[in-house]
């Protein structure tokens, strides 16, 4: 959620009150009740004050939205009617808008033959994103209109591939179906263009694989069989159907040299007229900060191998010990035990040859249990920081690429059928499956450990986010967990792409 004022960005408050703004916007132009505003953001927790709750929260927004109104003038852009609180939005003003206004312009180029205009207009619409929409908003009002604006983009995209492709500018837009699909594997538009843009390539073994890999998740996945329009395809690229050969050159208009959706703004698109404030919609927060150690690993590989040599063995469980409970690890923690036992051993042995010119036998022993001890505590200390317990290697692109699929997949389930989810257990690693969710964990039915060992959520976090949706209840989004107070944005923003929630049966 943001808002502009010609170049600057306004600052709109607490979350709550980001959240009575978004529930206007959603209705923008029309009045919303007080009870409206209060199922929308507060849904099955309302406020004793409700009204008195929104009526603060508008004010603050009249703050913000209309900072040169007098206190006890009316105001322009948000009234108050016999219906309820009324946003006014220009054309233009809301982002959403405006991206739909370019689908639809996009769609009358179409219709009148003007496929390149057509291109620029939905990549202009489609540069409007960047990320989820309403990113840290949850309940259902609000996952509605998420979906509905998801499911908008997803049907923009269909649509610019496929005037891409007539236009001829099937290599071009292979690797960005290659993406696509991997984002959308259930849309089986998607899947069609790849398979023809591989074939128009020259690739029809990699275009009749794509279709055995589309078949095999839909049909041992899900127990259905392709559209009859994507077999139809793959019938046409055994025998070379003539039909489905690339159609001739086509010239992009001038200045048309772009063949992938933006990632931002274009910088021909004015939506901000400066004479009144704007209202975006929607934009994620800023992403956080990657974290950086205190050292790098060589420099603290180095510290816990010299530690132990620099003390003849005697820290050797000291520094095994410290990393035990770093890493909250029972195995190091053994370790650190058995090179205690080894000094303890190196002292008695000493102490049974009593003080002597020369060593005895026990002496020999005790010396070489701490050479041990040096030894072994030094390359265990090194081996540990460079390898911490639990820290696996970064698996290949090729499996990363499959995990994500995996994980669309089960998103689908859970979003669509979750009695199915629940049945295959999605987000239970704790439990036996059948099905591979691609390492997704249920923030509504996890136990406390497979929480707690999620980077980013301790023992203490997650034994409140169980304790939590013990009291009030399950959790509708993952984005829940911050307007809980849960666990920080940022936190939840790292670990989207592994929890999920599940609804309870």
């Amino acid at each position: 959620m943001r808002a502009r004022r010609g170049d600057e960005e306004l600052d709109l408050g607490p979350a709550k009150q980001r959240a009575v703004l978004t529930a206007l916007l959603i209705n923008a132009n029309r009045p919303v009740s007080t009870a409206q505003i209060v199922d929308m953001v507060w849904q099955a927790e309302p406020p004793e004050n409700g009204a008195n709750v929104v009526q603060k929260y508008v004010a603050g927004l009249r703050r913000v939205l209309e900072p040169d109104r007098s206190p006890r003038s009316p105001g322009s852009l948000l009234v108050l009617t016999d219906a309820g609180y009324q946003l006014s939005v220009g054309p233009e003003r809301l982002d959403a808008d405006v991206f739909h206004g370019y689908v639809q312009a996009a769609q009358a180029a179409r219709a009148q033959g003007r496929l390149a205009d057509a291109s620029g207009l939905l990549q202009r619409a489609l540069g409007l994103w960047r990320g989820s929409a309403l990113a840290g908003l949850s309940g259902a009002h609000f996952d509605a209109t998420r979906d509905r604006l998801a499911e908008s983009r997803a049907t923009a995209l269909e649509s610019w591939a496929s005037l891409e492709m007539e236009r001829g500018h099937h290599a071009r837009l292979l690797p960005r179906l290659g993406e696509l699909v991997v984002e959308f594997p259930l849309r089986e538009e998607l899947r069609y263009l790849s398979m023809l843009a591989l074939y128009r390539c020259g690739r029809q073994p990699e275009a009749l694989a794509a279709f055995r890999d589309a078949r095999r998740l839909l049909a041992d996945e899900f127990g259905v069989e392709p559209s009859e329009r994507l077999q139809e395809l793959h019938r046409g690229i055994l025998r070379a159907d003539p039909s489905l050969a690339a159609p001739g050159p086509s010239h992009p208009a001038a200045g048309d040299h772009r063949h992938q959706p933006p990632t931002a703004y274009p910088p021909s698109v004015v939506l901000v007229p400066t004479a009144a404030p704007a209202v975006l919609l929607p934009a994620l927060p800023p992403p956080p900060a990657p974290r950086s150690d205190p050292f790098p690993v060589w420099l603290a590989c180095t510290i816990a191998a010299v530690i132990p040599l620099a003390t003849c063995g005697v820290t050797s469980w000291l520094v095994v010990g410290f990393l035990a409970a770093r890493y909250r690890s029972r195995m190091l923690g053994v370790v650190a035990a058995a090179f205690l036992a080894l000094l303890v051993f190196f002292m008695v042995a000493m102490e049974l040859d009593g003080p002597q010119d020369e060593a005895g036998p026990w002496a020999g022993v005790g010396v070489v249990a701490l050479l041990v001890a040096t030894a072994g505590g030094s390359a265990a200390g090194a081996f540990i920081v460079a390898r911490p317990p639990g820290r696996l290697p970064k698996p290949s692109a090729e499996i990363e690429l499959t995990r994500k699929v995996q994980r669309e997949q089960a998103r689908q389930l859970v979003n669509h059928h979750p009695s199915i989810a629940r049945e295959l257990c999605i987000g239970r690693p704790d439990l036996p499956r059948r099905f591979d969710d691609g390492g997704l964990v249920d923030i509504n039915s996890a136990p406390e450990s497979i929480i707690g060992s999620l980077h980013g959520i301790g023992p203490d976090d997650a034994r409140r986010i169980v304790a939590d949706r013990h009291m009030r209840g399950p959790l509708a989004s993952v984005d829940e967990m911050v307007t809980r107070n849960l666990v920080h944005w940022s936190v939840a923003r790292a670990l989207s792409e592994t929890l999920v929630a599940v609804p309870p049966g």
